[in-house]
């Protein structure tokens, strides 16, 4: 079926036509995606806090994050491959996450002072006015707009991938983290394509309560709304920290 379509690469069509088969009466609801979303970013600002206190303290970060991203990193690929283990691998997907933005975060914010406040502001601001137009129906998830989407962020995707592998060469490519007005633009780019996943994310999770998908999908979804997120809030701190060095 078309209407679960997404950009998301955590919530896709098949996602929900495998889980309609396996149903077994609890369903999915919108109260209670919320409710988990909730809780998952309370995980994530809970260890947060403590890995920013580690760098604060003066003790090295660089375990934590490693630890966390790596740690995150698999976990979410287990929880893509085994989504109805998402309730119990969701949080700990969050408390592995957190302990990597909060060391990163601490990394930016002895940089830049009050750079971690704006992007966090600027991240739930993005949040709520993707969600007011999504409501609203002014901006519609349309095929046309998916596909538009879904090209964009597999584009990003390929490209960081090529950058990251070129840095074991000693190759850096300049603007992805210098405030040269290509960086500015490309930053805006990415965070206007992260921003639009949320729309498609909405969406999906719409349809999904439509549909009446199981009970643990409150779980995956909100893993999957929280993975975009994350990356929202990774590339708007990257873009004021270029606006910093300028």
């Amino acid at each position: 079926m078309a209407l679960f379509q997404s950009n998301n690469p955590v919530l896709k069509e098949s996602t929900f036509q495998q889980a309609t088969l396996v149903q077994d009466g609890n369903a999915m609801t919108l109260r209670g995606t919320v409710n988990k979303m909730v809780f998952l970013l309370l995980l994530v600002m809970a260890s947060s806090v403590y890995s920013w206190g580690i760098f604060a303290k003066g003790a090295s970060i660089l375990p934590y994050l490693a630890g966390g991203g790596i740690g995150g990193f698999v976990l979410a690929l287990v929880i893509v491959f085994k989504k109805d283990w998402a309730p119990y691998l969701a949080p700990a997907y969050a408390l592995c996450e957190g302990l990597f933005l909060g060391g990163i975060s601490a990394m930016y914010s002895s940089l830049y002072e009050g750079i971690v406040l704006q992007a966090v502001g600027l991240t739930f601001g993005t949040f709520i006015a993707m969600l007011v137009l999504y409501r609203a129906r002014v901006i519609r998830a349309t095929e046309k707009f998916k596909a538009i989407v879904f090209t964009a962020t597999a584009g990003i995707a390929i490209f960081y991938l090529i950058a990251f592998a070129l840095r074991f060469f000693n190759i850096n490519i300049p603007f992805l983290h210098e405030g040269s007005t290509i960086g500015l633009i490309f930053s805006l780019v990415v965070v206007a394509i992260a921003a639009l996943n949320l729309i498609l994310d909405f969406d999906l999770i719409e349809n999904g309560v439509a549909q009446g998908a199981p009970k643990y999908f409150e779980w995956y979804a909100s893993f999957g709304l929280l993975v975009t997120l994350i990356w929202l809030y990774l590339e708007i701190l990257r873009l004021l920290s270029k606006l910093n060095r300028r």
